[in-house]
């Protein structure tokens, strides 16, 4: 969209338009609810292992490196998978990549539930990630490229809101099979022990979700990519009739610009061999991972144990927090498009500094009592609290508001390998932190946490000078923005 085209911005042009025109209708919020139900799959099956790591330690005999690295080994096939997906999603389309992923969580879930050793779980949680790592690519893209600008924001905050959703189920599903069956490691339906049951239950999300693909409208920008321009207005006719012609001529023009990126190398750029606005996109992710946010979800249920919790009580407690963390998406999706990108990540940089520094002092104040560890007095308290005052912070800020970012940044001509480079940087991140944990939460949770709080200021130093508002602006507004102004006192500005 060229600025003539914008009518000034996004606000007058939210004046001038026609009643119903910011295309915020049953249909586009089905399509985009549709899309990001890649991200329920995304959180199920990234999280349900935190019910079932202590179960899985045990059963195979694990050393406390060894068991981070099970944990963690699904990531490795995120970042392989959210590589191939922004290749895979350029050639084959947005749908087709969605089934694909669909397959993987399919036959991952069959597989983990049924492994007999340590390696063939890492085998079928590898496959696992790299369905992952597809949808964690795919579904922002997709969303983003069927979502009129006005309300594109609250429309990807779905995707976060979907991961969430996931977090939630996976979490109520291993309390409720290990509650059932006496705990984790108990044998359940058909003999077999409940922490396989929380993975194979998975295959009931996977179905849904290669369903619902097989539903979805390809992309518009892609038909257009590959000559299907009859098709993609269409599409666009239905989702976003005031700005069909606009929009067509919009993907028209990036379409050229593909063409020309392709010859002259798009992502290439002077920043380490990579263009400015990939470096920050890639940055986003790595952040959003080094606050620590997933050892809450991934390793909550061993941590609550550790300090005086039963099983149980610690996967009641991990189920509230994810609830708490759903509720927080819902405020990041109402304030999204009012409040702004920026001022949301600021706002949870430092809630998140706060909150990660006094985790720090309490597990700073920890003892060993018969080999175990316990947070005497008011310290056990003051954690859960700080726990979940953490998730308040990421839940309405950096959680959801990173997708949002990575789906509009990007222009057109190189969006879903631009995402896919960023996806594989916040895989790679999480891996470290997830395989890291154990080991560091051996040597001191003060010293842990305390770095997490590290990185949470230093996120907020981040945004602050480096990322501009893109709120209301039409995609490929987006990268003219970070390429001309590139600092958080022209985006004010602008």
């Amino acid at each position: 969209m060229t600025g003539s085209e914008s009518d000034g911005g996004g606000g007058s042009a939210a004046a001038a338009a026609p009643p119903g025109a910011d295309g915020l209708n049953a249909r586009v919020i089905g399509l985009a609810a549709a899309g990001a139900v890649g991200g329920f799959l995304f959180g199920f099956d990234s999280s349900v292992v935190n019910g079932a790591v202590d179960a899985i330690q045990t059963e195979f005999g694990l050393s406390a490196g060894l068991t981070g690295f099970a944990v963690a080994s699904a990531l490795l096939g995120c970042a392989v998978g959210s590589e191939l997906a922004g290749r895979l999603a350029d050639r084959f389309g947005r749908i087709p990549v969605m089934v694909i992923g669909a397959i993987l969580f399919l036959v991952s879930s069959i597989g983990s539930g049924l492994a007999v050793g340590v390696v063939d779980l890492i085998v079928w949680r590898l496959i696992g990630g790299v369905g992952i790592g597809i949808a964690s690519v795919v579904a922002p893209a997709y969303i983003a490229e069927i979502s009129p600008r006005l309300v594109r924001g609250r429309l990807a905050s779905l995707q976060q809101l979907a991961i969430v959703f996931g977090i939630f189920a996976a979490l109520l599903s291993d309390a409720l099979f290990a509650n059932a069956a006496g705990g984790a490691d108990q044998p359940f339906w058909l003999g077999l022990e409940a922490w396989r049951w929380m993975f194979i239950a998975c295959v009931v999300p996977s179905l849904v979700y290669g369903g619902l693909a097989l539903t979805l409208p390809e992309s518009p920008r892609f038909l257009v990519k590959v000559g299907k321009e009859a098709d993609a207005r269409r599409i666009l006719g239905r989702i976003a009739p005031h700005e069909v012609d606009r929009a067509i001529r919009d993907i028209h023009d990036s379409v050229q610009q593909d063409a020309f990126a392709k010859r002259k190398g798009a992502l290439r750029g002077p920043v380490f061999g990579l263009q400015r606005i990939v470096w920050i996109g890639i940055l986003l992710s790595v952040f959003q991972q080094f606050v620590g946010i997933n050892v809450i979800f991934y390793y909550s249920t061993t941590l609550w144990k550790a300090v005086g919790f039963d099983e149980s009580n610690s996967l009641l407690i991990s189920v509230i927090t994810s609830v708490t963390n759903i509720v927080v998406t819902f405020v990041a999706i109402a304030l999204v498009d009012r409040v702004g990108r920026r001022p949301l990540l600021l706002i949870g940089s430092a809630g998140m500094t706060v909150s990660l520094a006094t985790m720090a002092l309490a597990f700073g104040n920890s003892v060993t009592v018969d080999g175990e560890v316990s947070l005497p007095g008011a310290w056990a308290p003051i954690a859960l609290v700080a726990a979940n005052l953490f998730v308040v912070f990421f839940g309405f800020s950096w959680g959801p508001l990173v997708w949002v970012l990575l789906g509009e940044i990007f222009p057109n001509r190189f969006r879903a390998r631009a995402l896919g480079l960023a996806a594989a940087a916040q895989w790679l991140a999480n891996f470290l932190v997830t395989v890291t944990f154990p080991a560091l939460s051996d040597f001191s949770l003060l010293f842990t946490y305390g770095m997490y709080a590290t990185f949470a200021a230093l996120s907020f130093v981040f945004v602050f000078w480096k990322v501009p508002e893109t709120n209301g602006m039409a995609l490929e507004e987006s990268e003219t923005l970070f390429a001309r102004k590139g600092s958080a006192k022209a985006a004010v500005r602008g």
